[in-house]
């Protein structure tokens, strides 16, 4: 039951991260005009915010110790910088190949007028972040947050 909890937390905190990450991306995007920097910056903003919650509601961990503080942030700032790597070199990426084009061709096709659907890289950071999402999870689960629960 615990553990069924722990992955409704997180999906639920992972999608508002989402949300946070997408937002400020869009925000980030539409004033700075590059997928790069917009990227950069959503992706800062999310970790920061996936911190918090995942430390906070997701594993629990009730420690507000020094030691653990930095342990807890040095490793989640690591293994988010891994997957923040993928995703920061994948978006882009994939926004110049084209992986964007279908769904802008989609969305021209149905007649959608909104802005927000023809942000470039918007469709290859949905893409990227599946598997973000994942691994993330897997390093929380396995490094930042092991055993919190029971120890604190």
């Amino acid at each position: 039951m615990k553990n069924k909890k722990e992955i409704l937390m997180y999906v639920v905190f992972g999608v508002l991260t989402t949300f946070v990450g997408w937002g400020t991306y869009i925000v980030f995007e539409k004033t700075i005009k590059s997928v790069f920097w917009a990227n950069l910056l959503s992706w800062i903003c999310a970790v920061a915010f996936a911190y918090i919650t995942n430390k906070l509601w997701v594993f629990e961990s009730k420690s507000w110790e020094i030691k653990t503080l930095l342990k807890e942030i040095s490793t989640f700032i690591a293994s988010r910088g891994i997957t923040g790597v993928l995703e920061i070199v994948c978006v882009p990426l994939l926004a110049k190949w084209g992986f964007d084009n279908p769904f802008f061709a989609l969305a021209e096709k149905a007649n959608i007028k909104a802005d927000i659907v023809y942000t470039d890289g918007l469709y290859s950071k949905i893409a990227v972040a599946v598997i973000v999402v994942i691994l993330n999870y897997v390093f929380s689960k396995l490094i930042v947050f092991k055993n919190k629960k029971d120890s604190d």
